[in-house]
């Protein structure tokens, strides 16, 4: 049976936390930096927090993204995915669903409540 330790899953997860800088929401799920910073951006944060990895429910490890308070919307669409970048290095690090999409106008405001994203024992 495989097997990964968890310094190996860990050194994944501390990527997003020591390089990733800003978050967006998409119009649908970004598969590069551009499409993640801009293409498909409706708006963003760079006030982006996310904790050291720990133990996942099931297995696995995880990190978790703090909750966003301050995101800035800046085009108008409707709002399905995130994107969590490293601008420093032109990186996409992760993506994912939104808990729910959103119509979003350019010059509003949005929120994200905290999530985890996280890497499952192998099976």
């Amino acid at each position: 049976m495989a097997s990964l330790g968890d310094r190996v899953m860990d050194a994944g997860l501390s990527t997003l936390d020591t390089e990733a800088n800003k978050i967006t929401v998409t119009s649908q799920e970004a598969t590069t930096y551009t499409e993640g910073n801009s293409t498909y951006a409706l708006g963003s944060s760079t006030s982006l927090s996310i904790g050291a990895p720990a133990n996942r429910s099931g297995g696995g490890r995880e990190v978790t993204v703090a909750a966003i308070s301050d995101g800035s919307i800046s085009g108008t669409g409707t709002a399905t995915h995130y994107a969590i970048l490293d601008t420093t290095n032109s990186r996409l690090l992760a993506t994912g669903s939104l808990s729910a999409s959103q119509s979003v106008t350019n010059g509003n405001s949005f929120t994200l409540a905290s999530f985890k994203i996280g890497i499952p024992d192998p099976a």
